[in-house]
């Protein structure tokens, strides 16, 4: 049996060092980060993904924070659709907020790449 362990943003090594194939990362990462948000208020969505940055924050294991980090990445993804079509400067705030947490979480635990491409997103929302 071989072992999986999750890398952020979504890639896979397993214990015999082959690449995971693309059905691989969709079974686990679907089954760990699968969840509805689509009956969420914007509002919401930018609370939720508050929470998972907050429990990454506080989290003592590398790979669980790895996840909760792709969870807050996935719901600000779906905020970020969502805020295209308002002109809400708060809830655009709100997310951009969200992604400078989430950019240094990342930088302070190594994944100074990922933090930058999130001060990005976070510029872009003004």
């Amino acid at each position: 049996m071989r072992m999986l362990t999750l890398v952020f943003p979504c890639i896979l090594h397993h214990s015999t060092q082959q690449p995971p194939t693309i059905v691989e990362k969709k079974k686990v990462f679907g089954s760990i980060i699968s969840s509805p948000r689509g009956n969420l208020s914007l509002q919401q969505v930018i609370h939720l993904a508050n929470v998972y940055l907050e429990n990454a924050a506080k989290s003592t294991d590398p790979d669980i924070l790895l996840v909760l980090c792709h969870d807050v990445e996935v719901s600000l993804f779906q905020a970020k659709k969502a805020a295209k079509n308002t002109e809400d400067k708060a809830m655009r705030y709100g997310i951009a907020t969200v992604y400078i947490g989430l950019g240094d979480l990342l930088d302070h635990h190594g994944h100074g790449n990922e933090a930058k491409a999130f001060y990005k997103k976070s510029d872009k929302l003004g």
